[in-house]
């Protein structure tokens, strides 16, 4: 399937900072999300990886970068970890 390119100028697009300390630089890391082997009828329990966005400065993930599900949960875990 071939990605479609969209001709927007930078000039035309919002920039996005850390809520935690404003830094506007970004690195994709993964959250790791354990799963029942009961649910995926699998012999042993499973991980899923979640890819998101942490500031480089602070490792700080805002909400918007996580999926709903995981909003107020992941960032609270993430902010002890970095801590």
């Amino acid at each position: 399937m071939e990605q479609q390119q969209l001709n927007i100028s930078l000039d035309k697009t919002t920039g996005v900072s850390c809520d935690k300390c404003q830094n506007e630089v970004f690195q994709e890391v993964l959250l790791l999300r354990k799963i029942s082997r009961f649910l995926t009828g699998q012999a042993q329990d499973g991980v899923i990886p979640v890819s998101v966005f942490a500031c480089t400065k602070c490792s700080h993930v805002n909400n918007e970068f996580l999926p709903a599900p995981l909003r107020t949960d992941a960032v609270e875990i993430i902010e002890e970890i970095t801590e």
